[in-house]
Order: C-alpha cells, then sequence, then structure tokens
C-alpha cells in the first residue's frame, strides 16, 4: 500500500505530527510496534510555557504552582501564581491525541512492528497475526524513541544519551521536588512528581557520567534517607537521547527523542516531542512552513546539552553550578520557566 506519509511511532511526536499531516489532506499511516497507546517510562510533567495550557483537565492529574529544590546545601520553594508544572497521564494523552489524529484522517496501526527500511519502502510485521507486508511512502518520520530504527537506517549514532531511573510509588505525595545532589547524582538530579493516586519518583542523569546500576544504587540510599519506599517497588528505566544531529534528510525526518531533541539536562521529552512532530508535519504539506517554533527547540536544546557538557566535567563544578542556579531561582534573578526548554 501506497501512503504520503508513514511515521513510525505513536508516541506524542508521532501523533502530533500524523495530525498536522493529515490535517493538509496527506494520506497518513502511524505504526506504532506496542500494542497500547501511551505507556513510557516517564516522570509525565509538563511545564506551563511549554503544553500545560494547550492540554485538557481531564489529562492533568495535578498542577503545581510550587516547586521545592533541594541542593547538598540549600532547600528552597519556587512559587508562581499560576501552574509552574502539572502531572499527566500518559495513557490518557496518547488516547486523546489519537482521536484527534483519526478524526484528522490519520490511519493507526498497533502492533506492527517495522522490519526493514529503505528510501521508499517499509516491510511491517503484524505481530498478532505474523503476517507481512510491504508499505511505500513519498515521507518518512521516525518518531520511535530513543532506539530509533529511523536514525539507525540514516546511519546516525548516539554518544550522548541520558537515563532515566523510575519507581512508581502509591500514595498522596503533596509536593513536586527536585533533589540535585552531586554527590549521588553527579550532574542528574532526583525527583518526585506527583500523580492523582501514585508518584512518579526516580532520578535522571547523563550517562557518560555514571552507569544505570550504580544510579539505582544512589536512588534507593536517598529514597531511605528521605523516607520514600523505593525498595518495595519494581524500577523501570529508560534512555533519553540528547544527540541532536538533524531533523530534516532527504524524505526521512526525524522528531522527539528518535531526533536527539529531548533536553539532556533536565529529561525533557513531551514538549519536545510535540513541538517538533507538529513542526514536521506542516512542513511535509509546505516546505515554505514557518519552522521557528522548532529552531527555538533546537537552540534551547544546545543550549542545554553544553550545561550538560559543562557540569559533567567534575562534581565540584555539578555542586557549585547546582548552588549558584538554587541561590538566584531564591533570590528570584532566575526564573524556574528559563530553565525550561520551552523558555
Amino acid at each position: 500500500m501506497f501512503y504520503d506519509v508513514i511515521i513510525i511511532g505513536a508516541g506524542p511526536g508521532g501523533l502530533a505530527c500524523a495530525t498536522a499531516a493529515a490535517s493538509h489532506g496527506l494520506t497518513t499511516l502511524v505504526v506504532e510496534r506496542k500494542k497500547t497507546l501511551g505507556r513510557k517510562v516517564c516522570a509525565g510533567g509538563i511545564t506551563w510555557n511549554g503544553l500545560l495550557k494547550k492540554i485538557p483537565f481531564d489529562i492533568s492529574e495535578k498542577q503545581f504552582a510550587k516547586q521545592q529544590v533541594f541542593t547538598r546545601f540549600q532547600q528552597i520553594c519556587v512559587s508562581s501564581p499560576t501552574p509552574i508544572i502539572a502531572t499527566v497521564n500518559r495513557e490518557k494523552l496518547g488516547q486523546k491525541m489519537a482521536l484527534q489524529a483519526v478524526q484528522a484522517g490519520v490511519e493507526i496501526r498497533l502492533g506492527y512492528q517495522v522490519i526493514s527500511i529503505d528510501s521508499q519502502n517499509l516491510l511491517c510485521e503484524d505481530r498478532a497475526t505474523g503476517k507481512k507486508e510491504q508499505l511505500t511512502f513519498t515521507s518518512l518520520v521516525g518518531a520511535d524513541g530513543s532506539s530509533s530504527l529511523v536514525r539507525r537506517a540514516l546511519g546516525l549514532a548516539i554518544s550522548d544519551i541520558g537515563i532515566g531511573i523510575n519507581y512508581q510509588v502509591p500514595g498522596d505525595y503533596p509536593e513536586m521536588q527536585w533533589h540535585l545532589d552531586s554527590s549521588l547524582f553527579a550532574n542528574g538530579y532526583a525527583w518526585v512528581f506527583p500523580h492523582r493516586d501514585t508518584a512518579s519518583i526516580g532520578a535522571y542523569v547523563d550517562s557518560k557520567r555514571m552507569k544505570a546500576s550504580i544510579l539505582k544504587t544512589n536512588l534507593l540510599t536517598w529514597g531511605d534517607k528521605y523516607g520514600y519506599p523505593l525498595r518495595r517497588h519494581k524500577a523501570s528505566a529508560e534512555l533519553i537521547n540528547f544527540d541532536f544531529r538533524g531533523w530534516h534528510f532527504g524524505n526521512i525526518f526525524l522528531v522527539g527523542d528518535a531526533a536527539g531533541l529531548a533536553s539532556g539536562l533536565t529529561g525533557e521529552g513531551i514538549y519536545p516531542a510535540i513541538v517538533s512532530g507538529e513542526t514536521v508535519g506542516h512542513f511535509l504539506a509546505d516546505p515554505h512552513y514557518d519552522t521557528t517554533p522548532l529552531r527555538n527547540l533546537i537552540k534551547n536544546q544546545a543550549i542545554h546539552r553544553k550545561m550538560v557538557t559543562l557540569t559533567g566535567k567534575n562534581r565540584i563544578l555539578a555542586t557549585l553550578v547546582a548552588e549558584i542556579v538554587t541561590f538566584c531561582l531564591r533570590t528570584k534573578a532566575l526564573n524556574f520557566s528559563s530553565i525550561e526548554m520551552a523558555h
């Protein structure tokens, strides 16, 4: 079968791209190897300046106008008249975005595994039946995450990648917290992101600075210190690609984590995925489309990447930067939103 656009990956970036492309009348197919939408190891945070204003209320589980920030030597509370960050239900977000895509005319195939890729064709397999099918496209979009098949087909290596380890802990947690402790997390951090009936509690770090096994051990040590019962629950892990090397390669495009557009500093990925997906979707229909949102995103991602390189040189420097940034937040010399990818 032939499609104007085939998108691999039904995450936020892929679905945003599909909706935008189909809205211009392009025949659009999304293929997703998983059988369900939305599930991913993710803290589930979105920012006010990024997407929170656009997300339906029922998808936003909790909103926070205050952020608790802990470093080795400080503890502060950052507040705002509007919510700074909210947590979202990734499955509900996926279902809502999929419905919008289908209403725009997008075809979505779940449980569909890509076997091979060339410049005009995909060979796919229905995982339920084992049936194979060749699909032909004018344009292909890789929205298939940090281990992107499309990126590999393009021959693009990944050298800058983060590690996120997450525990989903039942209970009512009232505060959103960030813990910048370089003795445990190098130039990364631990987080507490409360959801409706649970909290995402985890840690993130540049993989060049710490192995996943050590990050997990340090996270458990931190959890014991602050009274979080992490040892009773199962950990999940995710790689976060922030090695951006381009988004447009002839008739093949990359968005979100596949493009390496996540923040290497904070691990923020939902906003970059949706912005890049929407921009690419419109660009596929109109090469003269204004790509300013994507260009701004790329600029901010590069700043975050440089900060990761700087703070990763040694833990003393990571500590110093964390303390300076936190002091500036406390004295209001720096706004919390200036750290976001949406800045």
